[in-house]
């Protein structure tokens, strides 16, 4: 990642240059992998910043840390612990606050934009 004044991505609905992240932990169905491209990293962690990408399964989902994200492609469910259903399709917004539990369930590849704070 190169050091500038203004961290930023072009071109982002096109990207090809991801790295691999792995599969997501813990997995109730499926076997959802993701990758991304990382924007901003602080030196402790946080803030953290990039492009995000994962296919399809469904896991349990524990937000640790404020997240917003804006969702470019695909389709998901998040389901809060409460019983809250949020269904996400392209150009919807979300923020989690820290703390968020329930289950993610990627019903068609999806591809988003998040901050961490």
């Amino acid at each position: 990642m190169k050091k500038t004044s203004a961290p930023h991505l072009q071109s982002i609905s096109k990207s090809e240059d991801l790295a691999d992240w792995g599969v997501i932990p813990t997995m109730i169905e499926g076997e959802s992998k993701t990758s991304g491209k990382l924007l901003y990293k602080g030196s402790e962690g946080h803030p953290e910043c990039g492009l995000w990408i994962c296919t399809p399964g469904k896991w349990e989902c524990h937000v640790t840390s404020d997240e917003f994200c804006h969702f470019l492609e695909g389709r998901c469910t998040y389901r809060h612990e409460s019983g809250e259903v949020i269904e996400i399709k392209p150009d919807t917004s979300a923020f989690f606050p820290a703390g968020w539990k329930g289950v993610c369930t990627v019903h068609e590849r999806i591809k988003k934009v998040y901050m961490i704070r």
